[in-house]
């Protein structure tokens, strides 16, 4: 038996005046993911629990079949073990994103969480310059991908709360930085930092062509490396995770998955579809699972562009799921999960915490409905009655073949 999970992160939405008060899910031409709603049993997940932020790193651990409040501690940890940064038990890792921040009015808000989606080449210029200029025994930064990155503190502390900076889009940040004794480090750091980029090349080449600059840097998802067992030791299973994200990397590595990087996967619109979908079939041959997750649609939702969104669902839908589709069974019986995270609506520019519509579908017969679902929607999930809560347990329904 073959196992996928096709995730489309933040697919699911809200309705949408201008789409005549459907989602993007409905409104985009969807026909594999609708075939799998038709051929499998669809319903509603709850990747997210109610005491936790609607994270993509607490909704993507519940998917892989983790349940957050026994392993979560913070998103940065998971990312550290994708680029390979070992932790102590007294580190902690924090997200660094590359953001450019406005002043309006006297205040200084958040004007763009990415910097523009500063290029990879340019942020690693960037965060070169904070490890030579700043970087000891007790901080290091290391380079990601674009505006995401990663810090570690040594001995440090994560006894306090700082917004995701994709919350904070257009909104003040002055009630959402840390002014604590404890916390003097990392203000001390981060004003370090805007003194550096300041007049660095980088910046005064993005500024002369018309780009948004990364003016500061924001520490948040910060945490201690997690206690998580093995997909090996929860259900036997050896497998892969595809991902443009250092987030998804990480958890698979925690979950014992070999992490395959794709040429031209990026993480937005214009991210290698085809090559991912490949990639997991070429993985199956020789692994019982894969994870393939696609991060255009939630990246086109924190834009707030409907038409990115729509056109991310589109493809994920053709070159994503289409292809597996046409491809697994030549690998014998299958059983494929479909759903998002969580929903980002294009309209909020920032995650909720709503259930997720999901489909099962299998080569066999042990995942259908009676009567059969017409799309794959939000709304289709709801009107079939089935919610899988805790949402983790979708990963379960999926290895044995039945809905808790």
């Amino acid at each position: 038996m073959k196992y996928i999970t096709l995730l489309g992160d933040g697919m699911a939405d809200e309705p949408i005046a201008e789409l005549s008060g459907k989602t993007p899910l409905q409104a985009a031409h969807t026909p594999n993911m609708d075939m799998l709603a038709r051929r499998g049993v669809i319903g509603l997940a709850e990747t997210v629990p109610k005491a936790f932020h609607p994270g993509s790193d607490v909704a993507n651990l519940s998917v892989f079949g983790y349940d957050p409040a026994t392993c979560y501690s913070g998103r940065s940890p998971l990312e550290a073990a994708s680029m390979g940064v070992e932790l102590g038990p007294e580190d902690i890792a924090f997200r660094l994103n590359l953001v450019t921040l406005g002043l309006a009015g006297g205040d200084m808000y958040m004007q763009d969480f990415s910097a523009g989606h500063i290029t990879t080449a340019e942020a690693r210029e960037l965060i070169g310059c904070l490890q030579e200029e700043l970087g000891d025994d007790e901080f290091q930064f290391y380079p990601g991908v674009s505006y995401r990155h990663l810090m570690v503190w040594r001995g440090g502390r994560e006894d306090f709360q700082v917004a995701p900076p994709h919350d904070l889009t257009g909104k003040s940040i002055r009630n959402h930085v840390p002014r604590t004794v404890e916390t003097m480090p990392l203000m001390q750091i981060t004003n370090a930092a805007q003194l550096l980029f300041k007049r660095h090349p980088v910046n005064l080449k993005r500024e002369n062509a018309g780009q948004l600059p990364a003016n500061s840097i924001w520490l948040w998802g910060q945490g201690r490396r997690p206690q998580m067992p093995t997909l090996q030791d929860k259900f036997n299973l050896s497998g892969a995770v595809i991902s443009a994200v250092d987030l998804i990397k990480g958890i698979g590595v925690y979950a014992g998955l070999d992490v395959i990087d794709v040429p031209g996967a990026t993480g937005y619109l214009d991210t290698n579809y085809l090559g991912k979908a490949e990639a997991a079939l070429d993985a199956l041959q020789t692994r019982d699972f894969v994870y393939l997750h696609v991060e255009a649609p939630d990246e086109a939702a924190h834009g707030g562009s409907l038409p990115d969104k729509i056109e991310a669902i589109e493809r994920f839908d053709q070159d994503v799921v289409g292809t597996v589709v046409a491809g697994i069974g030549k690998l014998g019986d299958y059983r494929i999960l479909l759903l998002p995270d969580h929903p980002t609506p294009v309209a909020k520019m920032t995650h909720t915490k709503d259930p997720v519509p999901f489909v099962l579908a299998s080569s066999g017969d042990e995942f259908h409905a009676n009567p059969a679902a017409a799309e794959y929607s939000e709304s289709a999930a709801r009107a079939s009655g089935i919610v899988v809560d805790p949402g983790h347990l979708v990963m379960e329904a999926l290895i044995t073949g039945r809905l808790p």
